[in-house]
């Protein structure tokens, strides 16, 4: 047993070193061989865009073929350059057992909105929220509602998934636009998502710069406090001045839910119990997974009759909700869009865009390109400025490129962190940049999996909220201003004798 337990470790350190040769001899890679499968990608993406109507250039699932498609080229590149399929196939294999759980939780989330619409809790969040949000306070709210939320549970993707659910819901009654709602739901989750000490990236790039938690929060809070009060001022003049279609027929909108479900307070025990789960850090597997079997026990109980409009029994009613489509027909026209889900089935679209964003980004690791596109970036950075450019431009670009935040931070923290140090920069600078451009930005692009989840939750585009996430897209450039103008740029202490 134990010889056989040897040849095995022993096989397993041959492969592992046979992989590494591979791997290096990729990382031989030209510059103009490394970006070749990222401008494949930039031309035919851009074509779907730009030249397709309804951007369904090869079918339903463009986006997804365009991501095989420049994974493939990368694949020959590598090749070409002696890079083994074996390589290739161990990073794929990596980067998809890291987005196992994400998919569950998609997956959970479908279900999740599916019994929730059944069983009447976000008609009643919709009922409640639009007699105590107007639209002259509706958008600052929605980003303060998040970012308190994103803070105490330490992720973006569940404060999404459960509040901002039902706000995209409550705006979309008043007749506010989606886009500006996701956005403002966005810039609140990720604002608490980089504050909050139980986010994985706040913790992930202070690891990556060599720093503590708390000193990196505290750093961070110079650049991201700005950010945010110029997001809410943003925010509160848009909602001063916004043009509702909704306002003034709330009343009817009212009449209608109450008379199609039976609302009651009761019905928030769900996602107390849920958000409750959550702040005790269970697992969000756990948490969703008791958010949707409660939910269908509470749609047992209070709605019979819309289970009875859906299915010949109440078991296949909610059946569908958890697992295909949805639609519960009201009184009221603009209500009807509102009230429908795609249970698990409307998350497939997304779990496969982030299936093929992973073949893509780990097949420019496998190759060495992504290293050698950073490597060159780095060269760039003769001064100070030029550094932290050269990392927000990589941490950017990586975002695209791999279509995963966590590579947007791991690779440039590996990359950067003796530049800063030579440079006599604490690291908390570094840390502080990583977050400020890799893990907000993630969300902007559509294909990486924070893009593809935050638009598969809230059924919103991310071309239709890209404007509005105005704390995203904004703390770049306010890393850059600090840099610019050499605000609050700690060096490193040196012990002279």
């Amino acid at each position: 047993m134990i010889k056989k337990q040897t040849m095995q470790e022993q096989k397993k350190h041959a492969e592992f070193e046979l992989i590494q040769k591979n791997k290096i001899a990729g990382e031989k890679l030209s510059i103009l061989e490394s970006l070749v499968p990222v401008v494949v990608l930039m031309i035919l993406l851009a074509y779907n865009i730009f030249f397709e109507e309804g951007q369904d250039w090869l079918g339903a699932y463009t986006n997804q073929f365009i991501l095989l498609l420049a994974g493939g080229v990368a694949a020959i590149i590598g090749f070409l350059n002696k890079v083994t399929y074996k390589t290739m196939l161990l990073e794929i294999y990596e980067n998809l057992k890291s987005v196992f759980v994400p998919i569950m939780i998609l997956l959970l989330v479908g279900a999740l909105a599916g019994t929730w619409l059944i069983s009447g809790i976000i008609p009643a969040m919709v009922y409640y929220g639009l007699q105590v949000l107007s639209p002259a306070i509706f958008l600052p709210a929605c980003v303060i509602i998040a970012a308190i939320i994103s803070i105490a549970t330490g992720s973006s993707w569940t404060t999404s998934a459960t509040v901002g659910i039902a706000l995209v819901g409550i705006g979309g009654a008043l007749g506010i636009s989606l886009g500006m709602v996701a956005g403002a739901v966005i810039s609140g989750a990720y604002f608490g998502d980089k504050m909050s000490p139980l986010s994985d990236t706040t913790n992930l790039a202070p690891a990556m710069a060599g720093t503590d938690l708390f000193t990196h929060i505290r750093y961070m809070a110079l650049t991201t406090g700005p950010t945010i009060i110029i997001t809410l001022i943003v925010f509160s003049i848009i909602s001063l001045n916004i043009e509702t279609t909704g306002n003034a027929d709330i009343s009817g909108l009212l009449v209608s839910i109450k008379e199609t479900f039976d609302v009651t307070p009761w019905l928030f025990c769900v996602p107390l119990v849920v958000v409750a789960l959550i702040l005790t850090k269970t697992k969000p597997l756990v948490a969703l997974s008791v958010g949707v079997s409660l939910a269908a026990i509470f749609a047992l109980i209070f709605q019979q009759d819309i289970l009875n409009s859906l299915a010949s029994s109440n078991l296949k009613a909610i059946a569908n909700a958890i697992f295909i489509d949805t639609e519960i027909i009201t009184s009221n026209e603009k209500l009807n869009d509102l009230f429908s889900a795609g249970g698990m089935k409307g998350m497939l679209w997304t779990i496969f865009l982030i299936i093929c964003a992973m073949f893509f980004g780990a097949t420019m690791d496998a190759i060495g390109a992504l290293s050698k596109i950073t490597q060159i970036l780095l060269s760039l950075a003769s001064s100070i400025f030029g550094l932290f450019a050269s990392t927000v431009i990589s941490c950017l670009g990586l975002n695209a490129i791999a279509s995963d935040q966590y590579l947007a931070i791991v690779i440039p923290g590996k990359m950067f962190k003796k530049a800063f140090e030579d440079k006599g920069l604490a690291p908390e600078n570094l840390s502080r940049t990583l977050e400020d451009s890799g893990t907000v930005t993630s969300v902007l692009i559509p294909w990486n999996t924070c893009g593809a989840y935050q638009s598969g939750v809230l059924g919103v585009g991310v071309a239709e909220y890209f404007v509005y996430a105005i704390f995203n897209w904004l703390s770049p450039f306010t890393t850059l201003f600090f840099a610019a103008f050499n605000l609050k740029i700690r060096k490193l202490i040196s012990n002279k004798v």
